[in-house]
């Protein structure tokens, strides 16, 4: 396998380090199954589902809009809706789940992420006897929010294959070497699963890496994007403006604006994780890469 020694991830345009945006105790999410609130039916759809705001919007600069973590019951699902102000991701973690994109249905395996893009209508069904674990991140425009729901609980979809809509797995097997990810140590795995060019608003990637044992992505700072790392799998050790503490699967870790930021995987198994960017303008994006791999913290 060829290795990659430069990545768009890893180095961008060059910023000055300014002064960081979090200030006091940082934030991030973390499931937490005394804090789900419990909804017997979302956008029309069948069922219920219990539910998590992971991350809101007041945090950033950029227009990034919520990350919910759900858990749907089985049978159940979010009904077919339109926003016509945001965009949104969703991602069916531990089990294949329908998915509906514009009147669309197919049928994608666990490990699944599926672009809802601005303006179409798109829906969720958890067609299995078991609960799924869900997740859905939003960036709105700039014109604010709005949603409409069909009436459709999308429980009697045509499964089409292969799917009409831009969807993507969670692919170990597609992932490419790169080293020193921002200064960092050691290879990682990487892929760039979407780019700027697939969205609408102004996300600006998602990637997914897998850092094996005494890796890392080195410390960094972003002065025109806001990124958040979602730990997929495993566990690790993530530094936001030289605190640092230790994350685990299911963690979602905020890097806004100026934040200086970086994760090492400081365990014996492999860390993987997704990376999801937004700009303050469309396509920008820019790293200053800070000379510590975070090894020693």
């Amino acid at each position: 396998m060829r290795k990659l020694s430069v990545i768009v991830f890893c180095i961008l345009i060059s910023a000055t380090i300014v002064t960081a945006e979090q200030k006091g105790k940082l934030v991030f999410g973390r499931i937490d199954t005394t804090t789900f609130k419990y909804y017997k039916t979302v956008h029309d759809g069948a069922g219920g589902q219990y539910f998590q705001e992971m991350l809101g919007s007041k945090i950033f600069e950029s227009n990034f809009y919520f990350m919910h973590y759900c858990i749907i019951e089985p049978k159940s699902g979010i009904g077919e809706h339109l926003h016509r102000n945001s965009e949104e991701m969703y991602f069916a973690f531990d089990r294949p789940a329908e998915f509906t994109v514009n009147g669309r249905t197919a049928l994608l395996p666990a490990g699944s992420c599926v672009l809802c893009p601005l303006s179409s209508s798109h829906g969720i069904y958890n067609n299995s006897d078991k609960p799924l674990k869900f997740l859905n991140i939003a960036v709105l425009t700039e014109n604010g929010k709005g949603v409409t729901n069909y009436g459709e609980d999308l429980t009697n979809q045509k499964i089409e294959s292969p799917a009409p809509f831009k969807w993507a797995k969670f692919d170990r097997t597609v992932l490419k070497p790169i080293t020193k990810c921002h200064q960092g140590k050691g290879e990682l795995l990487f892929r760039r699963i979407w780019s700027s060019d697939s969205f609408k608003t102004k996300i600006l990637f998602l990637d997914h890496l897998i850092l094996p044992p005494d890796t890392s992505i080195g410390y960094h700072q972003h002065n025109t994007m806001e990124e958040v790392y979602y730990i997929l799998n495993g566990k690790g050790r993530i530094t936001v403006n030289n605190n640092t503490w230790d994350v685990i699967k299911g963690d979602a870790i905020p890097c806004t604006l100026h934040d200086s930021h970086g994760i090492y995987n400081n365990t014996g198994e492999e860390l993987e994780i997704f990376v999801w960017a937004v700009s303050l303008e469309k396509g920008e994006g820019d790293a200053k890469d800070q000379g510590d791999d975070l090894a020693d913290r």
